[in-house]
């Protein structure tokens, strides 16, 4: 009888933890709730590919530069766009749909890892919105400004179902005003999947060529950011 006495105490503490567990699992936070827009810093690394990713707020001459450079070598890249700059330049929004990728950057450059849910859907949707009412492009890449992130952010970037995009190297052409040097960031080390981050400037255009021949010598191509993370072209 004692035997049996201390057998049914056990079942019963162990029947006890696991309808406490069974509790916790139902009551606790999902942490994984935002994984669907966890940060992407590199593409698929079995292939010889990289993606420059373009943000843009002004320089639109250089934009166009771009374009017909990446035209002249064969290759692409996906430029990350303010909804206030392309407002004011559809064509040449068009331009880019008809040439590469278009992913969005926010309406405002704001800070979103301050910003409200509210404020956060709102940077997000109305460059969504104004950008597929232009070129017919519905985009599901952000890339937030200044690489600020905070956890509202990720969560409307899930229920938005939009991919965080950031980077694996910078040229930081917006301090540096200096081609070789963006040259040099764009081109050291470069590893297969490698998303690097630029900007519209009088420097980095002419840098780029001279990082289009780099790629194509060292047996690169480019692709886009979408390719890059086994996404279709839309």
């Amino acid at each position: 009888m004692k035997k049996y006495a201390v057998f049914v105490h056990v079942v019963s503490n162990v029947v006890i933890i696991a309808l406490l567990f069974s509790l916790y699992l139902a009551c606790a936070p999902v942490s994984g709730a935002v994984s669907a827009s966890a940060p992407i810093y590199k593409g698929n690394a079995e292939e010889r590919c990289v993606a420059l990713m373009i943000n843009v707020y002004e320089g639109t001459e250089y934009v166009e530069q771009a374009l017909d450079i990446l035209d002249r070598y064969g290759e692409t890249a996906t430029f990350f766009v303010g909804g206030v700059w392309a407002e004011k330049n559809i064509e040449v929004l068009k331009k880019i749909r008809a040439q590469a990728d278009l992913g969005n950057h926010g309406y405002l450059h704001r800070d979103h890892a301050t910003l409200t849910y509210k404020q956060n859907r709102d940077e997000i949707e109305l460059c969504d919105k104004l950008v597929y009412a232009a070129t017919g492009k519905k985009m599901n890449l952000f890339a937030p400004p200044s690489g600020s992130m905070g956890e509202t952010m990720h969560k409307v970037c899930s229920d938005l179902d939009y991919k965080v995009i950031m980077w694996s190297k910078d040229t930081i052409d917006w301090r540096d005003k200096d081609e070789d040097l963006v040259y040099k960031r764009a081109t050291t080390d470069i590893q297969n999947g490698d998303f690097i981050l630029m900007h519209p400037t009088a420097h980095t255009v002419r840098a780029l060529p001279k990082i289009l021949q780099y790629y194509r010598d060292n047996g690169y191509v480019t692709a886009t950011v979408s390719e890059l993370i086994g996404q279709r072209l839309v």
